[in-house]
């Protein structure tokens, strides 16, 4: 079935990544880098299912076919940086329904990319990869400058690469919001290509705690350690994890069985004793009379008493609305 999963990163050259190798790689394509004169060539890798750029709109009359070519282009975002520690791009990474088709797959992460585009006037390079393990696992890789695109080369950094401070100053909300948003957007326009599909999955951005789902969430690996066991290596890290995630499941089970008892073992409030000792009246009464057992009396008292107990909760649901938080 359809799972939820976004996952943004940045490429920095403080780390020694660089534009033009993430690219090479997700496109499956043989670029040089025309700065370090290194070359990256992954045309023998497989996978790749379908490659894009998208621009924004707004460029659509423009002579745009510099940017169209992979290459130059990647080379470009790599020459607009000059700091030897640069933020040179930024990746979402996406999980694709594997109840849609290839053509669907497609539309769906075209369309993504288009609102991203308009959005953040940046360029998306996105390719979309068939699975590698497990045959449920079709994704996308999105990849983005960090700067605006114009008609003939790259402007000012984004609102995404700036402070949140100067993100303020400028009226917008913090970065953390525009990831929240992102995510969002993301499975609306899943949900809507599952829809057009005629199809019952849907994925929700949320964490289970939001979704009111009470159950430990799946354990994920990081990527290192995922990538060693699969070449049969043990990995002391991976254990350790699995270890915690189990002890967390065993805590959860015994707290709510000890939720459970306590709710059993209550002690009533005078209220209801004094409701309960009604009920048993009448019933008895009406046993006596030959009327039949009386399976539930509510006196107007008990009805003030639901009431202020509806709003209550609709208080502690308005809370829990708002601590919704991400399932990062």
């Amino acid at each position: 079935m359809a799972i939820y999963f976004l996952n943004m990163k940045t490429f920095g050259r403080g780390n020694g990544s660089s534009a033009t190798s993430a690219i090479a790689y997700r496109s499956g394509e043989r670029i040089r880098d025309e700065r370090t004169g290194k070359v990256f060539d992954h045309t023998g890798r497989g996978g790749v299912l379908h490659t894009e750029i998208v621009l924004p709109e707004r460029l659509a009359d423009a002579d745009m076919s510099w940017a169209r070519d992979r290459s130059n282009l990647w080379n470009m975002v790599e020459a607009a940086e000059t700091r030897s520690n640069a933020r040179v791009a930024r990746e979402i990474l996406v999980a694709l329904p594997v109840e849609l088709d290839a053509a669907q797959r497609v539309g769906l992460v075209r369309g993504f990319s288009q609102e991203l585009a308009d959005r953040h006037r940046f360029v998306v390079d996105f390719a979309v990869h068939a699975p590698r393990t497990d045959p449920r696992n079709f994704h996308a890789h999105l990849l983005t400058s960090t700067r605006e695109i114009h008609s003939t080369g790259f402007g000012e950094k984004t609102a995404l690469e700036i402070s949140d401070q100067r993100r303020l100053e400028r009226g917008m909300s913090p970065f953390f919001q525009e990831l929240v948003d992102t995510r969002e957007r993301w499975a609306i326009r899943a949900n809507e290509a599952l829809s057009a599909a005629q199809a019952s999955a849907r994925i929700d951005h949320r964490s289970l705690a939001a979704q009111g789902i009470d159950r430990e969430p799946a354990l994920h690996l990081p990527r290192a350690i995922y990538e060693m066991e699969r070449r049969g290596e043990r990995n002391l890290a991976a254990e350790a994890l699995r270890d915690a995630h189990q002890a967390r499941i065993a805590e959860r089970v015994q707290r709510a069985a000890a939720e459970a008892r306590h709710e059993v073992g209550r002690p009533q409030s005078l209220e209801d004793v004094r409701r309960q000792a009604r009920e048993n009246w009448l019933r008895m009464r009406a046993q006596i009379a030959g009327a039949g057992p009386l399976d539930r009396v509510v006196d107007r008292a008990d009805e003030r008493k639901a009431g202020a107990d509806a709003g209550r909760e609709a208080g502690r649901e308005a809370g829990r609305s708002r601590d919704d938080d991400l399932a990062l």
